[in-house]
């Protein structure tokens, strides 16, 4: 008693299921920061870092 199921309609379900093997493909494709940060690229300490932003804000957006 007490006890409340919750019927879950199919395209949620399918939109849920489509939702986490579009994030599996995006972490097989860009691993998630941990890893990268087991490798850091040594452009980025040596202060590389600052001219990429610049770099991004010169870029326009369409």
């Amino acid at each position: 008693m007490g006890e409340i199921v919750r019927l879950v309609p199919k395209p949620e379900l399918e939109r849920a299921r489509l939702i986490q093997e579009a994030r599996a493909i995006y972490d097989s494709i860009f691993p998630p920061t941990d890893a990268v940060s087991e490798h850091p690229d040594a452009r980025l300490s040596q202060g590389a870092h600052s001219g990429r932003k610049a770099l991004l804000r010169a870029v326009p957006v369409l």
